[in-house]
Order: C-alpha cells, then sequence, then structure tokens
C-alpha cells in the first residue's frame, strides 16, 4: 500500500476507534434511522437546525469500521452547513465512492480519505449508510432508511 493509502487507512481506524460526535442528541429536531442489511450496520442520525443550518448533528449505531468512521467525519463535515451545502456534500461524496470522475470544485476535504472504497463496490452501501441516513433525517422521513 503507498504511503498516502496508509495515512487514509489509518485516518479511518481513528474515527472507528474513537468515533466523534458518537452520542444521542437530546432535544434533536430531526432524527432518521438507516440499516445497511448486508453488513448489519445500523445507525440513527440526530440534527438540530436552526432555519436551514445544520448546528448540531450526532449520531449512535454500530457498524463496520468504514460505516462508523464515515459517520464520524460526516458529522464532522456538515456541522455549520446550510441544506443545500450538505446536499452538494452528499453528491460529491458519492460520487467519489461510486468512483465517478470528480466534479469542478469537489472540495471534500479529510473525506476524500474514502476514495478506495470504490475499488470495493461492496463496501459503498457501507460508506455511504450514514449520508442516506442524513438525507433522510432532513427530509423529516419516518420510515428507516436501507441500502438494499
Amino acid at each position: 500500500m503507498s504511503e498516502l493509502g496508509d495515512l487514509y487507512q489509518e485516518v479511518i481506524l481513528d474515527h472507528n476507534k474513537r468515533p466523534r460526535n458518537f452520542r444521542a442528541l437530546p432535544g434533536a429536531d430531526h432524527r432518521a434511522v438507516g440499516h445497511n442489511p448486508l453488513c448489519g450496520d445500523r445507525m440513527t442520525i440526530y440534527l438540530k437546525l436552526d432555519g436551514d443550518v445544520v448546528t448540531e448533528v450526532t449520531f449512535e449505531g454500530s457498524g463496520c469500521a468504514i460505516s462508523k468512521a464515515s459517520a464520524s467525519m460526516m458529522t464532522e463535515s456538515i456541522k455549520g452547513k446550510t441544506r443545500a451545502q450538505v446536499e452538494a456534500l452528499f453528491k460529491k461524496f458519492h460520487g467519489l465512492v461510486t468512483g465517478e470522475p470528480p466534479a469542478s470544485g469537489a472540495d471534500l476535504g479529510k473525506l476524500v480519505v474514502f476514495s478506495g472504497v470504490s475499488e470495493f463496490p461492496v463496501r459503498v452501501k457501507c460508506a455511504t449508510l450514514a449520508w442516506h441516513t442524513l438525507r433522510a433525517a432532513l427530509e423529516e422521513r419516518t420510515e428507516a432508511v436501507s441500502t438494499e
């Protein structure tokens, strides 16, 4: 593995072992549950919004390293962003993990560590579970999100 690949793996493992924003969020005004039946990942995303801006985001659940790290890094990446910015970031991230050529201005910051996921199609669902669950929370959908 390359030095960059090693670094990316290290970041993912760190977020898996010490996930950021891993807790329930009392007073959340948006919430959604997601499930990846293939892997057994389960996740709940909690949000507080001020108008259109995400002021707080947390998650709870269990899953593989990629799923948990993706949720952890997602919470760090979207705090303070508007719904439109979150949606744009979702599309860029989804493109990254599915191997689509990056769109112009596709600045993903630290989320770029998930670029290798596109080489393992079965892991794409692990990396995107938190993001699809986030989208459901923002849309106030009550049914559980499934990656199947």
